[in-house]
């Protein structure tokens, strides 16, 4: 029986490693991560440095004082004065990154969404909050107060600890979802080619008529789909090492962060990329038997692509933390414990949980993929 199964196991790594097709899903989209890290930091290292004068053109609709024309020189701000209308229009053709208007003393910020806006809506906030604090000074002391007894009536020092760097943070887990992404990419053309590819081809027919047991057929392509995952998961997750210990070294946003994982948390990281690895290429096999062509299967594993990776984003910009029941839903909980991995949080339980989950899962599909296999229906529909 083990020879059956192993028989079955060499034959479809054979064909597999022939197929250009399921070498380049398995090899070449692992490459993309580092293009997805170095690319991503490239993004937040332009946005955080952004230069002063990409935003500092601020348009204001009446004349400044002397001391406002100070207060603007020593904050680099490239003022405009115009009317309201014409302000209005520069705004539009991008002349200027916002203008100010006042009335009374109400000063208005006028500008529109874009990132630029933001950047100089922080500018003209910090011209206005010196100028305030200049006005306040020259209030109290022309009615005989001391400025800094009042102004200063209480001292607010900061004590805050960084435990983590938003961008190390953001960087490491977008790296993950997409190795999500890349096994589950991985499995689905195999998992095609072995099931639904074999029925179209009449091979699979023929392969039913040895005398093979159902169990030992639907285990080999079992564990040949899961050799293929396996493999750009792991690939995946050198090539993101790889990819932080360059990005940590190139962009300053990194600077006095580590980026790169320890030990431990690449054993786990491998241990949840194996789990999942074997769930997936389940998963696929069970999906792609029922289908009756190479093209319905592939059409039916489409939205499996979007399962695998949505829950992880959602869990991610949700700032959702691990719990026991988390910890046994099937694709939420790959992301949660890779998250608390990553952030040096080993929780045994948590990672004994998703094995379980993991285990049950697969038996279950794997006996009724065998149970369809044992019967016409799978050749047939």
């Amino acid at each position: 029986m083990k020879n059956n199964m192993f028989n079955i196991l060499k034959k479809e790594l054979r064909e597999m490693f022939r197929d250009k097709k399921s070498l380049s899903m398995m090899l070449i989209i692992p490459i993309f991560i580092p293009l997805l890290v170095i690319g991503m930091s490239a993004l937040f290292e332009s946005e955080i440095n952004m230069p002063v004068t990409d935003y500092n053109t601020i348009g204001f609709d009446y004349e400044l004082t002397d001391v406002e024309k100070n207060i603007i020189e020593e904050l680099e701000i490239n003022a405009v004065i115009d009317t309201v209308e014409n302000l209005g229009e520069q705004l539009e053709s991008g002349e200027i990154d916002l203008y100010v208007t006042k009335e009374n003393n109400v000063y208005t910020i006028n500008g529109d969404d874009s990132d630029t806006t933001t950047y100089a809506s922080n500018l003209a906030e910090s011209y206005f909050n010196a100028y305030k604090n200049y006005l306040q000074r020259e209030y109290l002391v022309s009615h005989n107060v001391l400025s800094d007894e009042v102004l200063n009536i209480i001292v607010l020092e900061e004590n805050i600890t960084v435990e983590e760097n938003y961008f190390a943070s953001y960087i490491i887990s977008y790296a993950f979802f997409f190795i999500i992404m890349a096994i589950t990419v991985s499995a689905t053309y195999p998992a095609t080619d072995a099931t639904a590819g074999e029925k179209e081809r009449g091979t699979l027919e023929t392969l039913l008529t040895f005398p093979i047991k159902s169990k030992d057929i639907i285990i080999g392509k079992f564990l040949s789909v899961s050799f293929s995952s396996m493999i750009t998961g792991l690939l995946s997750l050198i090539l993101t090492v790889i990819s932080l210990k360059i990005a940590n070294h190139m962009f300053t946003i990194y600077e006095g962060i580590n980026l790169m994982l320890s030990l431990s948390s690449l054993i786990f990281a491998v241990i949840v990329i194996i789990a999942y690895s074997f769930l997936i290429s389940g998963l696929c096999i069970a999906i792609a038997s029922k289908s009756k062509s190479f093209k319905e299967a592939q059409s039916a594993l489409t939205p499996l692509t979007f399962i695998s990776f949505f829950p992880s984003m959602i869990i991610f910009m949700m700032g959702i933390t691990t719990t026991n029941l988390y910890a046994l839903i099937p694709f939420i909980n790959y992301t949660l414990i890779f998250t608390d991995i990553t952030s040096g949080i080993i929780n045994y339980t948590h990672i004994l949980l998703m094995l379980s989950s993991t285990i049950i899962i697969i038996a279950v599909v794997l006996k009724i993929i065998i149970k369809e296999y044992k019967s016409e229906k799978v050749l047939f529909g």
